[in-house]
């Protein structure tokens, strides 16, 4: 599969409308944008904007991923007016928006149930449509049924070429066919050949002529169990290179520290990571493969689990320390072609080092660029002491920008999750 252009350094951002603004409106989100774009974001992945269902309806104002009608927008953010406004403001920013499609499931009240055939949608013994999982708010869309397929990838379809989306992020996507997002890639990219498709999932099969990207799930909870201390650097070293074993070259892995689900049912990415946090979130851009995601209020810093089904927004917008790491680490994913993502990027390179339990030392290279990263994933101080090879010399440090000279042999104490990232200049 050939990525568009601007993926391989893309910076992703997940936006909540509901909570990033008091308004809690597409166009209020519109004034964020170019605070957005000044910290590096290139991308931004709307939660789902479409109406929501009131037939078991969540809290009050209900689950974005209870979807009333695929073609609407729901009135909460806003109109269509207001949708296309966003998107041609962040086009003039020169920003991509995705918009997140929920496939495997509607709304109990969704407008297929009464305007479509009674086997668009699985059904119980009683003849109601099927709750996936425990979402008793949503009905099980029935993948069996072609005529399914058609008005779903119609639907898409009138994203891209009526309202001019980059893509999209799709939700749960292993729970339907895989054929079926194959359709789906060789229709839109019919339409635009730069297209982007993320797939919320793990599966092996999803780049096979569907996504341009997946979730990194497992590499995700890995780094919170290092950052808890229930499991080691080796683990984490173990599955990273599993994960690179697993997938083609050319896949894209999208790596987080936090999104709408650990932010909203396992707590704010403060209260999973703790003191390794800024470590971790350093970690992210400097994987190989990976698109980095920012979570809204990661952006600011904002300490807080958002309330899924109420309107609960950010309070404090001011920047803070996290913002101008963000800043630094998108900069550098930008101007570094060996942290390009997919197979554009440099291969990871381990400078071995004394302490691998604690430690990553590792190198990724692509032509003149060269990034070198120290990182203690560990909550002691390590007394680092390793050669460094033919990677010594003269460097600049990503984060301070001072220069720095990397000795062939490397000794120093290196605090509980410090990191240093150094660039050839």
């Amino acid at each position: 599969m050939i990525h568009p252009q601007w993926s391989y350094s893309a910076v992703l951002y997940e936006m909540n409308v509901r909570q990033l603004t008091a308004e809690g409106t597409l166009r209020a989100a519109m004034g964020r944008l170019e605070f957005l774009r000044e910290l590096g974001v290139d991308v931004v992945w709307l939660m789902p904007i479409y109406p929501i269902g009131m037939e078991g309806r969540k809290g009050t104002l209900g689950s974005f991923y209870s979807v009333a009608d695929y073609e609407a927008v729901n009135p909460e953010f806003g109109d269509m007016a207001d949708f296309d406004a966003f998107v041609e403001h962040a086009h003039a920013l020169g920003m991509k928006v995705i918009l997140d499609w929920v496939a495997n499931h509607t709304a109990r009240d969704a407008r297929w149930i009464t305007e479509k055939p009674a086997d668009w949608y699985e059904r119980d013994e009683n003849g109601s449509p099927r709750v996936p999982w425990d979402w008793t708010d949503t009905a099980k869309l029935n993948f069996g049924n072609r005529e399914v397929w058609r008005a779903q990838i119609d639907a898409m379809r009138f994203w891209v070429e009526r309202h001019a989306v980059d893509g999209f992020r799709c939700d749960m996507a292993m729970l339907v066919p895989i054929e079926f997002w194959q359709e789906v890639s060789a229709e839109l990219h019919a339409v635009r050949s730069d297209i982007f498709l993320l797939a919320e999932a793990e599966e092996d099969n999803l780049f096979d002529r569907a996504f341009d990207a997946s979730y990194q799930w497992g590499i995700h909870h890995l780094m919170c169990d290092v950052a808890k201390g229930t499991r080691r650097v080796w683990d984490l070293r173990n599955a990273l290179y599993a994960d690179l074993a697993r997938y083609p070259a050319e896949a894209m892995r999208m790596s987080f520290t936090s999104n709408h689900d650990e932010n909203s049912w396992s707590g704010s990415e403060f209260e999973r990571f703790g003191d390794a946090l800024e470590v971790m979130t350093a970690f992210t851009f400097l994987m190989p493969k990976t698109i980095p995601l920012i979570y809204t209020g990661q952006e600011v810093g904002y300490d807080h689990s958002f309330s899924f089904f109420e309107h609960d927004p950010i309070t404090d917008y001011t920047p803070s320390r996290q913002t101008e790491v963000y800043r630094r680490l998108s900069l550098l994913k930008h101007s570094e072609a060996a942290l390009a993502a997919g197979e554009r990027g440099g291969d990871m390179v381990e400078i071995d080092n004394n302490a691998k339990d604690c430690m990553m030392t590792f190198v990724r290279e692509k032509g003149r660029s060269r990034v070198v990263a120290i990182l203690n994933l560990s909550p002691w101080t390590i007394h680092a002491d390793f050669s460094t090879g033919g990677y010594a010399g003269e460097y600049r440090d990503a984060m301070t920008c001072e220069k720095i000279v990397l000795p062939e042999h490397f000794e120093r104490d290196i605090l509980p999750w410090h990191y240093q990232i150094l660039v050839k200049p």
